[in-house]
């Protein structure tokens, strides 16, 4: 098991001596420490530096620990932000809780009092908050991603309702279950069910349930996907798409937390935390009548925007390698993608994000005549989705040496040695080719079938 990481703080304040002193006395506690200077600072090292906890001085030259507290709150909600200020009047605390502050500290804090309030928020210094709840399980490499993964796992300990807008295909539903398994409902059920995709007439008996006898076909009581996720979590996914008669009985389950089936006269109780998706902008539905505004503010408590793939392409090449091992896991043949074919997919449109690439993907294993899936093979499935067309006569070479590198080590079975005979090599020219081509010859050799 991998040692786990010490828990990262951002500690601001204008005053250099207090930094020094107070990074010794957290890193000491076992805390990793990023400090600035300024709020301004701070704020721009957020997205980097992914901080668990912030610690922000109230009263600083520009903008204020206050200030800076409210912008975080829109950028990074449901980060944890203690305010520190020599200056202890009331106005100040109830402001500063107001505007989102776990504590309010008065200087000179005590350090075993400081250490004891981070402890409330995150747990021993030992463990960094998220790694369990979407690291490993999720693939994420832009910082864009990464960070909202982060604001994501830490939503997931209050129990707000959260929308999840974001594009078709994107990973809205991969978002919602980070959440309910960093949750306390992660040992009870995770329901989903796309709003859009069952008929209007149905959706009411799907979400609440009906009695037998209520219509005709109901011929047993159904429970419906609130009390079969009783104590864990629905997703009601596409929630743009739900008719608006239902909009109203969605909204009273969400105000009364009981559902009432079709054909049933009396309410039964439920509870369970509701996250949505769309792809729709919600907001100019509200305007345009098409959504309840009161339904809308109950689900949108925290908003998560789920970035389409074209804006965090330094996840594509991780994405696609987590593919072709779940489709190696089903049976699938081993293959990998040689470098100008990689370039391609990086470069490509994705109108449909994720789910689309990942189809181009399974597709190019599919029709993949060797382990190595070419450039004319993700060119042909990605069709006009990408700003590639006739490759340079370099590019043309490379990719028939390539071809012919791949196919000799095929014939060998992955053993170099002969695949170097059989191109008339020595084996050191052999090797050199390989690596300048990006040919691993591991990929070759029977037991990786």
């Amino acid at each position: 098991m991998a040692e786990a990481r010490a828990a990262r703080l951002l500690f601001v304040d204008d005053d250099a001596e207090l930094r020094t002193v107070m990074r010794m006395r957290l890193e000491a506690a076992g805390y990793e420490v990023v400090d600035a200077d300024s709020a301004e600072q701070a704020l721009g090292l957020i997205d980097s530096a992914r901080p668990q906890l912030v610690i922000c001085d109230l009263r600083m030259p520009g903008m204020g620990g206050i200030d800076m507290l409210e912008r975080l709150q829109h950028t990074r909600p449901g980060l944890p932000v203690i305010i520190l200020t020599g200056f202890g009047d009331i106005p100040d605390a109830v402001r500063a809780t107001k505007s989102g502050a776990v504590e309010f500290m008065t200087k000179p804090v005590e350090s075993k009092d400081l250490l004891a309030c981070i402890e409330r928020y995150l747990g021993s210094a030992g463990a960094e908050p998220g790694d369990a709840a979407w690291e490993g399980t999720v693939v994420a490499r832009s910082q864009q991603m990464r960070s909202l993964l982060d604001d994501a796992s830490r939503i997931a300990r209050t129990d707000s309702s959260v929308l999840i807008s974001g594009p078709s295909g994107a990973g809205k539903e991969v978002v919602a279950r980070v959440i309910h398994d960093a949750s306390p409902r992660s040992e009870r059920p995770f329901i989903a069910i796309n709003c859009g995709a069952v008929p209007a007439e149905l959706l009411e008996s799907e979400l609440f349930g009906h009695k037998k006898g209520a219509f005709t076909g109901a011929h047993s009581d159904h429970l419906g996907l609130f009390r079969s996720a009783a104590g864990g979590t629905v997703f009601l996914d596409e929630i743009g798409d739900m008719p608006a008669e239902l909009q109203v009985k969605l909204l009273r389950v969400l105000q009364e937390r009981e559902v009432r089936p079709v054909g049933e006269t009396r309410s039964v109780p439920v509870d369970v935390r509701v996250l949505s998706a769309t792809h729709r902008n919600l907001q100019q539905l509200v305007q345009s009548q098409g959504f309840r505004e009161d339904l809308y503010y109950r689900l949108n408590v925290v908003q998560l925007e789920l970035p389409p793939l074209d804006a965090r392409r330094e996840d594509i090449p991780a994405l696609v390698a987590h593919q072709l091992r779940k489709l190696a896991e089903r049976g699938a043949p081993r293959r990998v993608y040689a470098p100008e074919a990689m370039e391609l997919l990086v470069a490509a449109n994705w109108p449909g994000n994720v789910r689309q690439l990942f189809n181009v993907v399974e597709q190019n294993v599919a029709l993949a005549s060797s382990r190595v899936i070419s450039a004319a093979l993700v060119q042909k499935a990605i069709g006009g989705n990408s700003s590639r067309t006739m490759p340079s006569f370099d590019e043309a070479r490379a990719e028939f040496t390539r071809n012919y590198l791949c196919q000799l080590l095929e014939l060998a079975d992955g053993n170099v040695s002969h695949a170097a005979r059989l191109a008339e090599r020595n084996r050191t020219n052999f090797y050199k080719l390989l690596s300048r081509h990006g040919i691993d010859p591991q990929n070759f050799k029977s037991q990786a079938a």
